[in-house]
């Protein structure tokens, strides 16, 4: 057997991380893009710094910090106790919370320009013709931002299932619960295992150049198109 009953659970756990961190974040960045996008606000060179921090913020660096947040004696990890969910570090929740802000850049940005990129001519026409903002907002902006939520999508999911310095600070690496894929390689590599890691990494290279190449199709398309 090529790979093990633990190495598909940490497949398994992946790929639901990698899910559900892409839904919540073209949730929560579909607003705040929009926001950065529109505004002249003297907030919005700041708030463009803090979202894009985990671009250049080393992942251990994040990762910690989450860890002391959400530790027993840490603000957010006090905050969950009271409401009686407990302590969320070395749990899947944590983990969850700690691919959000991880990943938070690359749902942000592709939306942020999608928006940039079209202007606010389409907006003041569908007011022109008595459409209420959010009514222009949803029929009129999100078809046209399709391709930066297409990206989003894209980079969120790739970027979270290759996750590894947050995965070990704030989740550890504990089998069915925090161990990913990335994790999963690691211990291979820790106990000699060198065959059982390189299918799971060669498994992560084909899937980041299909990724890559998948963004990059996307994206002569979207020029061809004039998007």
């Amino acid at each position: 057997m090529v790979f093990s009953p633990d190495d598909l659970s940490a497949v398994w756990l992946t790929l639901q991380l990698a899910s559900l961190t892409t839904v919540l974040l073209l949730v929560l960045a579909t607003p705040l893009a929009w926001w950065l996008a529109r505004t002249t606000s003297p907030w919005r060179t700041p708030i463009n710094a803090i979202v894009a921090l985990p671009l250049v913020l080393p992942p251990t660096v994040l990762g910690f910090y989450l860890l002391v947040a959400l530790g027993p004696q840490g603000p957010a990890g006090q905050f969950t106790q009271w409401l009686g969910w407990g302590s969320l570090s070395f749990t899947f929740s944590g983990l969850l919370l700690g691919s959000v802000i991880y990943s938070l850049p690359f749902a942000v940005q592709p939306l942020q320009h999608a928006f940039e990129t079209m202007g606010t001519r389409p907006m003041e026409v569908a007011a022109t013709l008595r459409a209420r903002p959010i009514d222009a907002f949803l029929s009129v902006a999100l078809p046209m931002a399709r391709p930066g939520f297409v990206t989003a999508a894209i980079l969120t999911f790739a970027h979270t299932v290759g996750e590894f310095g947050v995965v070990m600070m704030i989740g550890g690496n504990i089998p069915g619960q925090t161990r990913v894929v990335s994790t999963q390689i690691y211990g291979h590599v820790e106990a000699m295992e060198y065959a059982q890691a390189h299918w799971l990494a060669g498994g992560m290279l084909v899937f980041s150049f299909v990724v890559l190449l998948a963004a990059g199709r996307l994206q002569q398309r979207n020029m061809r198109i004039g998007l």
